[in-house]
């Protein structure tokens, strides 16, 4: 069975083109639009990786990826934001716990790339 990934972004077209990039590359994707509909998604799907953007109606971001940190049952699943805030030259009011960043515009290979490491570090216990 492949690995599920969450993909949560507002942006559609975005988030429809990494589906289909994930996919083609043998994940089985669920997308989210929103920050409630990412938190019921990743409670009925339980995926393996999380691409998270922060700027998210309702719910955002933010409030989304510490939440699910908080969540035993969500313990070990990597988090990768993916934002246009240039979040090292922001201040920053929330900590947020994710396990990596990566700024918007990206590019899909190193997306992809990260979402491998942080697979088999999962896979390997960290």
């Amino acid at each position: 069975m492949a690995d599920r990934i969450l993909i949560v972004d507002d942006e559609i077209h975005l988030a429809k083109i990494l589906e289909f990039a994930f996919e083609h590359a043998g994940y089985d994707v669920t997308l989210a639009h929103d920050g409630r509909e990412a938190l019921e998604a990743a409670k009925r799907t339980r995926p393996a990786v999380i691409i998270l953007d922060l700027m998210l109606p309702g719910i955002d971001g933010y409030r989304v990826c510490n939440m699910l940190k908080a969540d035993a049952d969500f313990d070990g699943v990597p988090i990768i934001i993916i934002s246009a805030r240039d979040l090292a030259r922001e201040h920053v009011e929330e900590e947020i716990k994710a396990d990596r960043f990566i700024e918007k515009p990206f590019d899909i290979g190193y997306l992809m790339e990260t979402v491998s490491e942080l697979r088999g570090r999962r896979v390997t216990g960290a």
